[in-house]
C-alpha cells in the first residue's frame, strides 16, 4: 500500500456536522441565506472581547516584528503560561505554576497530546461518556487505544455510573469529561464530580493502576443562570485538562489553547514531559506566538455569554410551544431535541426540506435526538420557526 487506508478513509469523508455546514453554504447559494436555517456547527456568533482585537493592535506597535511572530518556547511563552496559572489560581483557589501548563493550537491538539501521552499498548482504553464529541474516538484509536461508550442518561444528562462502572477495567487509562457538553448544554454537577472522582480512586485501588479524568473543557464559561462549573482538579489528583480559547473568546479560527498537568497527578513531571513529547511527535510546537502574547493580557476575558442565554430562551420557548421535547441546557451554545421519529438521521433529512439544517445525535452516541446549535444569529432563530412547525405538523399528518 502507497497510502495509508486509515487516514484516506479520514480524509476522503468529512464529518457529519462538517458535512452540513457546506450543504447549507451551497444551499444559501440556491434559495438565499436568509431562507437556510443553519443550526449546523458550534462558530460562535459573538464578536470577540474587544480586549482581544485592541491587544493585538498594542502588540504589533509594541513589538519588533521578528520577535512577535518569532518562535516561543515549544511549550509556550513563560509569560502566557504563568498569566493562565495566576488566573485560575486567583478563580479556583488553585496553586499552579507556570511549568505545570503546554499551550496547544486548540482543545483538539490538547486531547490528541494527551491520548499520546497516556497510551502505551494497543490493549489501553479510554471511556467517554454519551453524548459525546464523535472526534474523541478518531483522537484515541490515532494514539493506538480504544473508545468505550457510556449509554447517555437521556433524563438529566448527567453520569450513567452503573453503566461506567462496567466498563473500567484493568486497561482503562482515562475517562474523558466535556462539561459544559457538546451537544447536550449540560452541565455536570459538583455531586456527579465528587461521585466520579470517588468511584475512580476505588477503581485505582482495585487494579493497582492510576486512572486519569480528561476535562475537555472549551464552554467552561458559557454558563447561564449563575451554574457553576467545579474545576475537577479541585475534586481529583489525577486529572488533566484540556482547554480552548476558541469558544469564550470567538477564536475558533486561531487555534489556541492549552494542556495543563497539575503536579499533584501520578507522576506529573514525566507525563508533562510526555505531553510535550507528544507534541514534539505530531508536530504540535510553538503555537501561533501572536495569540499566545494576546491570551497573556486577555485571560479571564469572554465575549457576550448573555447573547447565547437570549438566544436559548427564545429556541427553547419556540420550540416547546410547537411541542419539541427538549433539554433545557446550562451551558455551552447547543439544545438537544428529541427527534419526532426513532431514526434521528431520517428526521434530519425531513427537516432538510424546511431548509432546517440541525445535526443528528446518533453520531454523538445518542440515538433518537438531535443537536441544534443557537451560536447564530437571533433574529434567525426567530425566522426558523414556521419551518419548525412544518417539520412538526408533517409528522402529525403521517399518523
Amino acid at each position: 500500500m502507497v497510502i495509508n487506508e486509515e487516514m484516506y478513509a479520514l480524509g476522503s469523508v468529512r464529518s457529519a456536522i462538517r458535512e452540513l455546514f457546506e450543504y447549507g453554504k451551497k444551499r444559501a447559494e440556491v434559495v438565499g441565506k436568509e431562507n437556510v436555517y443553519d443550526f449546523s456547527i458550534g462558530n460562535p456568533s459573538i464578536p470577540a472581547p474587544q480586549c482581544v482585537n485592541d491587544t493585538i493592535r498594542e502588540l504589533v506597535t509594541e513589538y519588533d516584528s521578528v520577535m512577535l511572530h518569532g518562535y516561543t518556547s515549544a511549550q509556550g511563552d513563560v509569560e502566557t503560561r504563568k498569566a493562565i496559572a495566576d488566573y485560575l489560581n486567583n478563580t479556583y483557589d488553585t496553586s499552579f505554576d507556570s511549568d505545570d501548563f503546554y499551550i496547544t493550537m486548540g482543545a483538539a491538539a490538547s486531547l490528541s497530546l494527551c491520548f499520546h501521552a497516556l497510551t502505551s499498548s494497543k490493549d489501553d482504553e479510554f471511556i467517554a461518556i454519551a453524548p459525546y464529541f464523535p472526534e474523541y474516538k478518531v483522537f484515541v484509536n490515532s494514539a493506538g487505544a480504544s473508545l468505550r461508550v457510556v449509554k447517555a442518561d437521556t433524563e438529566h444528562f448527567q453520569i450513567d455510573f452503573e453503566e461506567l462502572e462496567s466498563l473500567i477495567g484493568e486497561h482503562t487509562k482515562g475517562v474523558i469529561i466535556n462539561s459544559p457538553n457538546n451537544p447536550s448544554g449540560t452541565v455536570y454537577s459538583e455531586e456527579t464530580i465528587k461521585k466520579l472522582a470517588k468511584l475512580l480512586e476505588d477503581k485505582e485501588k482495585e487494579y493497582g493502576n492510576p486512572i486519569f479524568i480528561i476535562c475537555d473543557e472549551p464552554y467552561r464559561e458559557i454558563v447561564y443562570d449563575g451554574v457553576q462549573v467545579p474545576y475537577v482538579t479541585r475534586y481529583y489528583n489525577n486529572t488533566l485538562v484540556c482547554y480552548s480559547y476558541s469558544k469564550s473568546l470567538s477564536l475558533p479560527g486561531e487555534r489556541i489553547g492549552f494542556v495543563l498537568v497539575p503536579k499533584e497527578a501520578y507522576e506529573s513531571r514525566k507525563l508533562y514531559a510526555a505531553v510535550a513529547g507528544a507534541g514534539r511527535a505530531l508536530g504540535y510546537v510553538c503555537a501561533p506566538s501572536l495569540f499566545q502574547k494576546m491570551i497573556a493580557r486577555c485571560v479571564g476575558a469572554t465575549g457576550d455569554i448573555e447573547a447565547y442565554r437570549e438566544n436559548r430562551d427564545i429556541l427553547y420557548k419556540g420550540l416547546t410551544d410547537i411541542g419539541y421535547h427538549c433539554f433545557k441546557p446550562d451551558g455551552a451554545f447547543y439544545m438537544f431535541v428529541q427527534a419526532l421519529e426513532e431514526d434521528a438521521d431520517a428526521f434530519c433529512e425531513r427537516a432538510k426540506e424546511q431548509d432546517v439544517l440541525v445535526v443528528s445525535a446518533n453520531g454523538f452516541g445518542c440515538p433518537g435526538w438531535v443537536r441544534v446549535s443557537y451560536c447564530v444569529d437571533k433574529d434567525m432563530i426567530k425566522r426558523s420557526m414556521p419551518a419548525f412547525r412544518k417539520i412538526y405538523e408533517s409528522y402529525k399528518e403521517d399518523k
